[in-house]
Parts: structure tokens; sequence; C-alpha cells
């Protein structure tokens, strides 16, 4: 009996991968076609005054949003059992480490997401963005760095006995059954920022709407798959609950930084049988060949390489940064952005605000270059 439950659970766990794959290859597609970039977004804001792709991003958290708590008010998945609606709000890990995430993305010409999608369309210098980012992501999470991390940054916070998300304090304060609370809060917020997507007429076309709907839908099924299809109320052997393929043993969505460390950890250990597929290293090979795919199609697959020595060690330098800072806050513009700001969670805001700054930061710096030159 133990051993067909045990067999049961393996063929649910690769089902689990094979939507988390699936659904990842979608976004590199969408994210290919459409020019989804975050730090493009903001570079167009703070150089041309063009909020037309931050509107992208905007209706993207919009739709994640009401489809994670519409889940949550069905019952399909729970809310609470993510790691970025933690009652403990790290505010300094996540300014510290966004502001760091921001800088670098700009230094490395996009960020984690960016760096997988040009490294399907034929980018070299976005390869070795995704190795140096990698490695300094898993030496923040498990090495020498994480140890810095942990008895610093990470020390600082504040506990909010609600929880660490919006609706939590709604409930709480009004006295509200949570799904309800949360299904009302999303569609607020969601629908606010899909209106004000579809505000702008130049907006409304194909592809911004496919980037905003399309890439939004994706992270609402990611929560799905790894909340609901991969949770498993009670293990056969350990008679836990559990969330099949997790890296974080939660419920997960799109993140790219862990995820680049466990894909290299994964690689170079393979022949070790405790390094197994996970959620976070199939959704890395996944975004890549999404947009390896669609640059066939359009016929934009370019080899690139890098222009300069400068520009090689801007880049570096940039990938260095992304691997530290989306660790630290626990999460890149993907992570704590769409993901962590579908949860509408406090410490989600702190880090992509402090990315938005970082990004801007870094922006002017690029800007002191050319001049300088």
């Amino acid at each position: 009996m133990l051993i067909a439950e045990i067999q049961a659970l393996a063929a649910l766990k690769s089902q689990v991968l094979w939507a988390a794959f699936a659904l990842a290859v979608a976004f590199g597609f969408i994210a290919q076609r459409t020019h989804f970039c975050t730090m493009g977004a903001i570079s167009d804001v703070v150089n041309m005054g063009s909020w037309t792709r931050m509107r992208m991003w905007g209706m993207a958290v919009g739709v994640a949003a009401v489809g994670f708590y519409g889940m949550a008010w069905l019952g399909w998945i729970d809310g609470n059992k993510s790691i970025y609606t933690s009652g403990r709000i790290i505010w300094l890990s996540a300014t510290a480490g966004g502001l760091l995430f921001g800088f670098g993305m700009v230094l490395a010409s996009g960020c984690g997401s960016k760096t997988l999608v040009r490294i399907g369309a034929g980018s070299l210098k976005s390869l070795v963005v995704f190795f140096v980012m990698g490695f300094f992501a898993f030496a923040t999470l498990r090495g020498v760095l994480a140890v810095w991390r942990v008895n610093t940054v990470d020390v600082v916070a504040f506990e909010i006995s609600a929880g660490g998300a919006l609706p939590d304090w709604v409930a709480a304060g009004l006295g509200l059954n949570a799904g309800v609370a949360g299904l009302l809060i999303a569609l607020l917020v969601g629908g606010a920022l899909i209106v004000w997507a579809l505000a702008e007429r130049d907006f409304r076309s194909g592809n911004n709407l496919l980037a905003g709907l399309g890439l939004g839908a994706v992270i609402a099924a990611m929560w799905w798959v790894s909340g609901h299809l991969g949770f498993v109320a009670e293990h056969p052997e350990t008679l836990e609950a559990v969330y099949l393929a997790s890296n974080t043993r939660r419920m997960e969505s799109l993140t790219f930084a862990a995820p680049m460390a466990y894909m290299l950890d994964w690689l170079i250990f393979y022949s070790d049988s405790s390094k197994l597929l996970t959620f976070g290293v199939v959704t890395v090979a996944g975004v890549v060949v999404g947009a390896f795919v669609q640059s066939l199609l359009e016929g934009s697959f370019r080899w690139e390489g890098f222009r300069s020595t400068q520009d090689t060690a801007l880049h570096l330098v940039g990938a260095a940064c992304m691997g530290v800072g989306g660790v630290t806050a626990l999460g890149c513009t993907v992570g704590q952005g769409l993901s962590g700001l579908s949860t509408l969670s406090l410490t989600s805001v702190i880090a992509v605000a402090g990315i938005g700054l970082g990004a801007v930061i870094g922006l002017r710096f690029q800007l002191w270059l050319l001049e300088r030159e």
C-alpha cells in the first residue's frame, strides 16, 4: 500500500513539474514576443516619459492578484502558505536587496527573467550574466554571503500578528472571512491596476494586452499548479502536508533569483541522487525554451556578445548585484514583483520600491558614464 502511494506521489510530482515547465515556456514566449521588461519599463518612464510598458506590468500584477485571491476564496489554495505573506516583515532586507537588484539589472541589461529571455534569443553575454548571477545567488543562499545576510539585514524586522498581506489586516480589522476579504481587496486593487492600464488608448493593442493579461494569468496558474495540484495534505512517509517539488516547502509561483542558483546546483551535482528537479529549476529552463521558440518564429534570433571590456565589466558587476540582491530581497522583479505583489504583501511592496529606486540610480549612473566618455 505504501509503495503504491509513493509511486502515485512520484507521478503527481512529474505532472507538477511538466505543468510548471509548460507555463514557464508560455511566459518566455510572451515576454519575447511583447518585449516585456521591468527594467525597460522603468527606463521608458525615466528617459522618455512613456508608461506603456509599465502599464503592461501593472496589468499583469492586477490579473495575477485577482487570480490568486479568487482561487483562495474558492478554497483551491491557501493564501497564507507562501513566503511573501509571512507576518515577519524583513523591511531592511527587502529595501537593501531591492536597491542592489534594481541597480544591478540596469548594468546587466535586464533582470533575471529578461536575462533568460535574452539567452533564448541568442545573447551570449546574458548567458554569462546567468552563470555569475546564479553563483552569487547561491553564495547568498548558503555560502559565505549567507552568513553575512542572516547575521545583519535579516535580523532587522518587525512582526504583524494578523499577517503580512493587506487582506489579512482587513479581515482582522473588520472581522471578515479571510477568503472574502482577500477577494474584495484583490478586486479593488487589481481591478484598479487593470483599469489604469486600459485607460490609455494607445495601450490597447494586441501585444500590450497579451503581456498584461497573458503573463498575469501565467503567474496565477503557477500558484494553482504549486498550491493546488502539487499540494498533498498528508505525505505517506512523513504524514505531514507537503508542496511537491517546492524549494521553499511552500507554494510557489515564478521567481528567478534563487532558482538560477538551484539550476546551477542541479547541473553541477546531477549525478547526486539527492539533487532532484524542482519547481524553480524547470521554470528557469522553460523561460529560455519559450523565448527561443518565439525568436525563431519571428526571425529575431541573433548571436550577441560583449562590445567592449567596459561592457563586460558592467554586466559582471550587475549580475553579481542581482544575485546578492535578489536572494536578500526574497525575490526579483518577477518574484517579489509579479508573484509577490499578487499576494498584496507588504514585504513585496517594500522590495519592489527598492528595486525601482535602485534602477533609477543605475540609469543615472549609466548616463554619468556616457557623459564622462
